[in-house]
């Protein structure tokens, strides 16, 4: 008999982008169409969760919707706002929201209770250790080449030199690159009106705060080429030139 390591299941948290359609349907799917023939490579290798909290959803109209999608090439990973009754064979699982685990090892046959589950019924068998701080705001001292993504969801990501065409920075909140934006900047990505794209040389193929996003056609040219900052104002993303 060889020796095995042990089974082990594993915690992991990914992003998710959430898709969250707004009726009438076949009007938001002319506006995602619209999306994608801006900017392509958008929803490559994402994770999407389908969000159809509010609606009115009859069984086919899902069915029919995650059809539409996935003509589309968007492979939806997860339905959030549906109870689990309402889905069956052939959809994708329900969901809620995740949070972040640690690893879990399962105890090894044999293993004697811990001491604190046997001396304290209530108390839990699985006590899972603290996670340790994170930083807030994450550094990188080079520049972001096509191709990478940079993903800090704790806080501000700044980049020292420039994000290049085909990059992509995602912040939990605000970014600060210190040379020009080509690429995509996506901050906010948690959850955070109050967050901020700021820059040195304005030319993103895209950038988004909290869920909301412009591409470049989206932008018309607005502050090409100038020191901008990107802020929400309501349900817009305005430019403001930094001084």
């Amino acid at each position: 008999m060889t020796d095995r390591p042990p089974i082990r299941f594993r915690g992991r948290s990914f992003l998710a982008m959430v898709l969250a359609p707004v009726p009438p349907i076949d009007q938001w799917l002319a506006e995602l169409d619209a999306l994608k023939r801006r900017a392509p490579a958008f929803f490559s290798v994402r994770a999407i969760i389908l969000d159809v909290t509010g609606l009115r959803f009859e069984r086919s109209d899902l069915a029919h919707l995650c059809e539409e999608l996935n003509q589309r090439s968007i492979t939806i990973l997860g339905i959030e706002g549906i109870g689990p009754t309402s889905l069956g064979p052939g959809f994708p699982p329900p969901l809620v929201g995740g949070k972040p685990v640690d690893d879990i090892t399962p105890p090894e046959p044999g293993a004697a209770e811990a001491p604190a589950a046997a001396d304290h019924p209530s108390a839990p068998a699985l006590v899972a250790s603290a996670a340790p701080a994170r930083t807030r705001s994450f550094v990188l001292d080079a520049p972001v080449r096509s191709g990478q993504v940079i993903q800090h969801l704790d806080g501000d990501v700044t980049v020292m030199g420039s994000v290049a065409s085909g990059a992509e920075v995602i912040a939990g909140g605000s970014i600060h690159i210190y040379g020009a934006l080509r690429g995509r900047a996506i901050a906010g990505a948690v959850g955070d009106p109050g967050a901020r794209i700021l820059t040195r040389k304005f030319e993103p193929e895209l950038v988004a705060i909290d869920g909301l996003y412009k591409t470049a056609d989206d932008l018309g040219g607005t502050r090409w080429g100038q020191s901008v900052q990107a802020r929400l104002e309501g349900d817009a993303i305005v430019l403001v030139p930094l001084d």
